[in-house]
């Protein structure tokens, strides 16, 4: 069952909603009336509060209809004829059905009643990162960080990473963009967006805001104070860990292009990495830091040390998806036998994207004199498709289909173009449906003093065809 956590506040009352598909479908008929649209009457559900915890409800469309949709009142939607609410507040909810017929549509709903609030329910570790969590009553500001190399950036619809542009340091003097302030309250689930009078617009949506002007350089802004009644949602998918914030409109964060809706790449103390689309589909990226943090000198630590993730709790590293379809930190290994009999891997689904990899952000330059091996098992199954070549492969592609190999690369995060002087070592997989424990020696590069990530790409880069893999004991060692 696949289940999102959705934090959101209509007031008075604080909601959370996780939405899911249940894993059975209710019995329906087949063959709807086709002569007569279906009203109010004909749309009907059940419901019933988990016997272990009222909080959790499950809704079962019992209408004649073809396709269910449904709104549980706070502007979350879920689809299917059987799905499940999280209510961890006491309330009452007004949860609204929509059914699909061959002659038409039409909604129904009902209220439902949470006796008492669950506040286990209430407490989650990343949401507690963006607001300070409960005992940091006044919330937490966040600022753009505009010091650091694609605090903004552009890329690809498809893509997970501002490859095509990258800001540099204080690339947007005088726009708005770095005197913004965002602060994120858990009580209330408040939203406050300090603009200090004015804000920096994408142009295409520079006649939403009254006053627009453009300023020196062809940056459009526009004067505009944010209303006191903002509030945010946050949305986590508790199976592969997917986060979205939406702010309430007028708000946004950052650089408006017409969406309110974000996704976190990243966050930590003191780093939330947000991902946005506007309504044409192109992907923006800010990153911002706590207002008030300054990142460390110039002095970034050079230095050398173990990193290892075994997949089944014991890890000191935090991976990071880019553009790849799924990266599954805790599978049933799908064959423990040696090599490899350990209960959890990693399982890394390849998708479409042509730059899809995870990777690992350091916080010091590493020392390749000493810890300069990367070693990890591999698992090729043979049911990926090695052979079909993707027509719309980059013409310098070394193969335009799935390629049966690993490649480890070293990156300078502070570089806008870090393939330019990466570290890169590829190892070759010529066996399926076993496990193979290969190394990577960059004891070539020790000389370098300026990587501080190392990125993990499987199948291959510069074709679209896709590949599911496993990996796991991955370590950095000497």
């Amino acid at each position: 069952m696949k289940t999102l956590k959705i934090y959101q506040w209509m007031l008075p009352v604080l909601l959370i909603i996780g939405l899911g598909l249940g894993a059975c479908e209710p019995q329906v008929s087949s063959d709807p009336n086709l002569s007569e649209p279906p009203k109010s009457e004909n749309v009907t559900f059940d419901y019933t509060h988990n016997a272990d915890n009222p909080n959790i409800v499950e809704f079962v469309n019992t209408s004649d209809s073809f396709k269910a949709l449904w709104d549980f009142g706070n502007g979350a939607k879920a689809e299917g004829d059987v799905v499940i609410g999280r209510f961890p507040l006491q309330g009452e909810y007004t949860v609204k059905l929509t059914i699909f017929t061959q002659s038409g549509q039409a909604q129904n709903s009902k209220v439902i009643t949470i006796d008492e609030t669950n506040p286990l329910m209430l407490d989650d570790p990343d949401l507690n990162l963006l607001t300070g969590g409960a005992g940091q009553l006044d919330g937490k500001t966040w600022v753009i960080d505009s010091t650091q190399v694609a605090h903004m950036g552009v890329g690809p619809p498809d893509g997970y990473w501002p490859e095509w542009w990258q800001a540099a340091p204080l690339a947007k003097p005088g726009t708005g963009l770095y005197t913004d302030e965002y602060t994120f309250t858990l009580e209330g689930f408040r939203f406050d967006m300090e603009t200090n009078g004015f804000v920096f617009l994408n142009g295409a949506y520079g006649d939403e805001v009254e006053g627009t002007y453009e300023a020196p350089g062809g940056d459009l802004m526009a004067p505009w104070t944010a209303p006191d009644d903002l509030n945010f949602n946050f949305i986590k998918d508790e199976d592969d860990g997917t986060m979205f914030i939406t702010v309430s409109d007028p708000g946004w964060i950052g650089f408006y292009a017409g969406t309110r809706q974000y996704q976190i790449l990243e966050i930590t103390e003191n780093r939330l990495a947000l991902r946005f689309e506007d309504p044409n589909g192109l992907a923006w990226y800010h990153t911002l830091i706590p207002k008030g943090y300054e990142h460390p000198g110039e002095e970034i630590p050079y230095k050398s040390e173990e990193l290892y993730d075994d997949f089944d709790g014991e890890s000191n590293v935090t991976w990071v998806k880019s553009e790849i379809t799924d990266f599954n930190e805790s599978y049933d290994n799908p064959a423990p036998v040696p090599i490899n009999t350990s209960e959890k891997v990693a399982r890394y689904v390849k998708g479409e994207a042509k730059f899809d990899n995870v990777f690992i952000n350091l916080d010091y330059k590493m020392d390749l004199n000493v810890h300069n091996k990367v070693r990890l098992k591999v698992y090729f199954p043979s049911y990926n498709d090695y052979d079909t070549e993707d027509p719309n492969a980059e013409v310098w592609a070394p193969s335009a289909s799935l390629t049966q190999q690993v490649e480890v690369k070293l990156h300078d995060s502070q570089n806008p173009e870090p393939w330019t002087n990466q570290a890169t070592v590829i190892q070759t997989v010529a066996e399926t449906n076993t496990w193979i424990e290969l190394e990577f020696d960059f004891s070539g590069w020790s000389d370098t003093e300026v990587y501080d990530r190392i990125v993990l790409q499987i199948g291959g880069e510069g074709h679209g065809i896709p590949g599911i893999f496993f990996i796991d004991d991955f370590q950095l060692i000497e």
